[in-house]
């Protein structure tokens, strides 16, 4: 019945939309071209040969018009767009824009910015020559309507500028190198809507400024190119898969538009809101034969504007029409991509009053022409695709461009058939944004001056920042209503307390109102006000989320939590109250950063620790300075220091003071060293390792060392299997994520069958190799890999690792007494969890609070146990079961006719610690870990009812008070091991510093007995 009534309400929708943008005739009168216009013959009849079936083509791209003045892209490809065989470098797709904006003046070109190698990337105007004259003023006009503050809020005022104003539409192309096609279909589409003289055309270059960035991703283009070309040199032979798409991350750039990280996240975010485009349409390949996932699936953002989402239903069910109508098969809008998550690239028009849209065409990861045969959930009719695509078929480039060119160009029409309502929609959703705190709110958030992770929240509010939201800052102290916290609960009870969680849901529907106190916050103290143009982008970064465990979605498609405040350490405060809108601040217009400097004169400076990042850069930026850290809290000079913090001697002057400034660190001079334990902060020797079998999760670890200027090696698993002596050059290993669940895969590689696949740089292959490089990627880190780890471990080096890393460790036996815990029915789909501090005077928990916030991907925990071989088995209070007897089921049986005897207590142990051995069991057991080499757990998850802070979370019970964060030890060193993982899109700074504080300390991890 569900299914039944969807389709009434978006069938009758499509139909709808479709009739006010069809003409009185039918399709093929509709989008007719125009007869006086001659045709390339030679290139038209190479579309009809490279296109493998009629079906697969439409009246709209089956020709090419001739022109005797602008070139067609075969000029620059020596064939046509979609040719088989052949893929372009960044630098001639560029090339042919160029030369079609030199031979057009209906095209312009702009340079948007460069990738994280140096490669150009582009923005290619296409309109009128008229329009594109314009530009300047229409996107005046354009910016008014964007922030209708401008115009005072003033629907008629706004009529007028949308009735002389023309809107902008942004198409983007390969942001994943792996999927090909795009850029040729986007050289094609350019020139056509260039030199085209069909009415249809007409109508969109007169009232629609198309902007085309057709490569997002030009390093790993460039790569991807370099692969293909390989691969048509050894034709028959097994090659690579592409490793690096982008410098540091490949599928999941395309998960950025949260943290901004990327080049290309902002070089995007700037044109788009830049232009004040309309819409945001990516185009991918991974679908047969165009999914227009503009539609997807529940559950939607809940930050979206309600207009935005009927949008969505109206661009996508008129494209399935239009082109069902054209015969193509294989057309749907309606599937499982929950629109959920803001991080998608499109999803930057979304959270700034556009229209965020993108395509899944079929792509062959190549141009080779090949017969492809589908599964059957993808060939299968549904209420949704009742004209699904071939189960078997003759699959081409050309084909694929088709299918993209085909739908942008409908698509391109019906926008400019009802430009004037989206841009109307636009303005009115920008309006709304603006009136937010009056209608559903909240007013605003507010970040305290007097928060302890000023660094930290300095990078929140630079990342909101570049998603160009407004910040003010408080000139004087003032007071806001804000909801009361929870009660806190007894520490004593809580240890005691049931691990199972209480439903709260129920709580939701009570009709009651949150209690609310009154909260002073300090002169200095940021505020996010929500009467602004971009305030869902904000709102939905900053407040929290929930994904209920009976959604009807099943399978979340990315992470379910992602509230940016508890990922980064620093408190957010939500504010409903619009009294918040009445405080005197400040608009805040240079870049945001912590307050840093150095304070009075002394022989030493002390800098506190507040899990502050910059600390790891202050440490390598001042090798040769003498610098401690206290190994326990202290005051000193009227002034409360935490543990972790740095004593510095050696640093000083201008540099040092600069430095301080740029980091946002405060460093107090003092002549007498406080009576605290110490020991000397190591500049370590770092490498990070990676495997030959995928590269995407350890590239946000680089990431962060090269953004932090932390100088390391990166090496592979290679490179540790044929180095012996490990520890002579490094003191840290650092082993992200691999994205395998399969450890014996890290081990053995890819099989050794076939041939030689190498990643290197050769005259054949200019853009491979520049990262790291391999003659055959086959070989794993082998037996002999998993040895040297254990030596260097066993001489005293630190082998960090990380979800499924860390379950490597502990499979290959390089962390003594530490398990993946079993936790049934349990789900976690990328949430945010509430975590505790276990042993604070562990050096990896120097300037952390007691609770604080975890991102965990799937719910992954630990177990430890004093015995090599676990605690299962082992008798303890808690699975003790009395048998039958005499008294109640808390009483003790009793022996007849003999006098009692002591009996033993059998031991307990809370979710996250070992069970205490007994003599007994200790008594010549080889399998039993002496006491100076057993695992601690550093942190743990937090109790049930405290767990989930945003996101999914089932079965909750199961991962309630597990272990977190273990340090394992083996020989004189040490392998630490997150469950999380703590180093995540750049959206989990919080939890940073526990892998920087491990580096900077690891020859004194132990500190935490001393310190005890």
């Amino acid at each position: 019945m569900l299914h039944y009534t969807r389709c009434l309400i978006f069938c009758g929708l499509s139909l709808a939309t479709a009739a006010a943008s069809a003409d009185p005739g039918n399709i093929s009168d509709r989008y007719a071209r125009d007869p006086q216009q001659k045709v390339d013959e030679a290139y038209s009849k190479k579309i009809a040969e490279y296109t493998t079936a009629t079906m697969f083509n439409s009246a709209l791209t089956n020709y090419l018009p001739a022109s005797a003045t602008v070139p067609t892209p075969a000029k620059v490809l020596g064939d046509v767009a979609g040719a088989p065989n052949m893929l372009p470098y960044t630098k001639d797709i560029y090339r042919y824009f160029r030369l079609l904006a030199d031979s057009s003046p209906r095209v312009k070109v702009f340079s948007i910015g460069k990738s994280e190698e140096g490669r150009e990337m582009i923005a290619v105007a296409i309109a009128d020559e008229a329009l594109l004259a314009d530009l300047k003023d229409n996107d005046a006009r354009l910016a008014q309507l964007a922030d209708p503050r401008t115009i005072g809020m003033d629907d008629t005022k706004a009529s007028a500028l949308v009735a002389k104003t023309t809107p902008v539409y942004y198409i983007t192309g390969t942001i994943h190198s792996t999927e090909t096609g795009a850029p040729t279909a986007l050289m094609e589409l350019a020139y056509r809507l260039a030199v085209d003289d069909a009415p249809y055309i007409k109508g969109i270059r007169s009232r629609v400024i198309t902007l085309i960035t057709p490569v997002v991703e030009p390093d790993g283009r460039d790569r991807m190119v370099d692969l293909y070309n390989w691969h048509r040199a050894h034709l028959g032979e097994n090659y690579p898969h592409l490793l690096y798409w982008g410098h540091y991350v490949a599928h999941d750039n395309n998960r950025d538009a949260m943290g901004m990280t990327l080049n290309l996240t902002r070089n995007v975010m700037t044109t788009y809101v830049g232009w004040h485009a309309q819409v945001l349409h990516d185009l991918h390949e991974s679908v047969p034969f165009l999914y227009d996932n503009t539609v997807g699936d529940g559950p939607y953002n809940a930050w979206v504007d309600p207009i935005l989402t009927s949008e969505w239903q109206q661009l996508g069910w008129d494209n399935v029409q239009q082109m069902t109508q054209f015969g193509m098969p294989g057309v749907f809008t309606h599937g499982d991509f929950d629109t959920w998550s803001p991080g998608y690239l499109m999803f930057i028009a979304a959270m700034h009053n556009g229209i965020s849209r993108l395509y899944e065409t079929f792509g062959n990861h190549g141009a080779d022409t090949e017969e492809r045969i589908l599964s059957p959930d993808e060939y299968s009719r549904t209420w949704y695709r009742q004209n699904p695509p071939l189960a078997k078929v003759t699959w081409s480039q050309r084909n694929n461009n088709n299918y993209e060119q085909t739908a942008l160009l409908s698509t391109l029409n019906y926008f400019a058939d009802n430009g004037k309502q989206f841009l109307q929609n636009f303005y009115r959703k920008s309006k709304r944004s603006i009136e937010k705190p009056a209608n559903g709110g909240p007013a605003a958030y507010v970040l305290s001056a007097e928060d302890a992770h000023l660094g930290a929240q300095a990078e929140l509010l630079r990342i909101l920042q570049l998603q160009h939201v407004e910040i003010q800052r408080a000139g004087s102290a003032f007071t806001a209503q804000v909801i009361a916290p929870p009660e806190k609960k007894d520490d004593k009870k809580t240890d005691d307390k049931t691990i199972e969680a209480k439903d709260k849901s129920a709580d939701a529907v009570k009709d009651t109102k949150p209690k609310m106190i009154a909260r002073n916050f300090a002169a200095g103290s940021y505020i996010v006000r929500m009467d602004q143009p971009y305030s869902r982008i904000a709102d939905a970064l900053l407040d929290r989320q929930y994904w209920a465990p009976e959604d009807a979605q099943k399978h979340p498609y990315d992470d379910t939590g992602w509230s940016m405040g508890d990922q980064f350490g620093t408190e957010v405060v939500r504010v409903t109250d619009n009294g918040i809108l009445n405080v005197a601040a400040q608009a805040v217009t240079g870049t945001i950063n912590a307050p840093g400097g150095v304070h009075g004169e002394g022989a030493m400076y002390v800098i506190d620790n507040h899990a502050d990042i910059a600390l790891i850069t202050l440490r390598y930026a001042f090798k040769g300075a003498d610098i401690t850290v206290a190994e326990k809290a202290f005051d000193t000079d009227g002034r409360h220091f935490n543990a972790g913090a740095l004593f510095v001697r050696g640093a000083s002057g201008k540099a040092f003071a600069d430095k301080l400034v740029e980091l946002g660190l405060d460093a107090y001079a003092t002549n007498a060293a406080p009576d605290v334990a110490t020991h000397h902060l190591s500049a370590p020797r770092i490498a990070l390792m990676h495997t030959w079998l995928d590269t995407q999760t350890e590239g946000w670890w680089r990431m962060a060392l090269d953004k932090l200027k932390v100088p390391y090696s990166y090496i592979n698993t290679q490179t540790v299997a044929r180095e012996d002596d490990l520890r002579r050059k490094y003191d840290v290993i650092l082993f992200g994520p691999v994205g395998v669940d399969n450890s014996q895969l890290i081990v053995d590689g890819l099989p050794m069958w076939g041939n030689a696949m190498p990643w290197k740089t050769t005259p054949l292959t200019p853009n491979m190799g520049n990262i790291d490089s391999t003659d055959d990627i086959r070989p794993g880190l082998g037996g002999a890999g998993v040895a040297h780890l254990r030596k260097f471990i066993e001489q005293g080096g630190l082998f960090v690792t990380s979800s499924d890393s860390a379950k490597f460790a502990i499979d290959m036996g390089l962390a003594p007494g530490v398990f993946v815990a079993s936790a049934k029915d349990l789900r976690v789909v990328g949430s945010v969890l509430g975590a505790e501090i276990v042993d604070a005077a562990s050096p990896v928990a120097f300037g952390y609070s007691k609770n604080f916030a975890l991102y965990s991907p799937n719910g992954m925990a630990f177990s430890v146990s004093n015995l090599v071989t676990g605690d299962d088995g082992l008798a303890n209070a808690k699975d003790y079961k009395r048998p039958t007897g005499r008294g109640g089921p808390s009483e003790v049986d009793t022996v007849q006719s003999r006098g009692d005897s002591e009996i033993p207590a059998l031991p307990s142990a809370k979710p996250w610690q070992a069970l205490p051995l007994n003599a007994q069991q200790q008594r010549n057991n080889p399998f039993a870990i002496p006491a100076s080499l057993r695992p601690k757990t550093i942190v743990r998850f937090g109790d049930a009812d405290d767990l989930l802070i945003s996101g999914l979370l089932q079965g909750g019970g199961a991962l309630a008070q597990r272990a977190a964060v273990v340090d394992a030890r083996l020989g004189r060193g040490h392998t630490l091991l997150f469950a999380n993982n703590p180093i995540w899109r750049g959206e989990t700074i919080g939890s940073y510093a526990l892998v920087f504080n491990a580096m900077l300390n690891f020859d004194h991890l132990d500190a935490t007995e001393s310190a005890k």
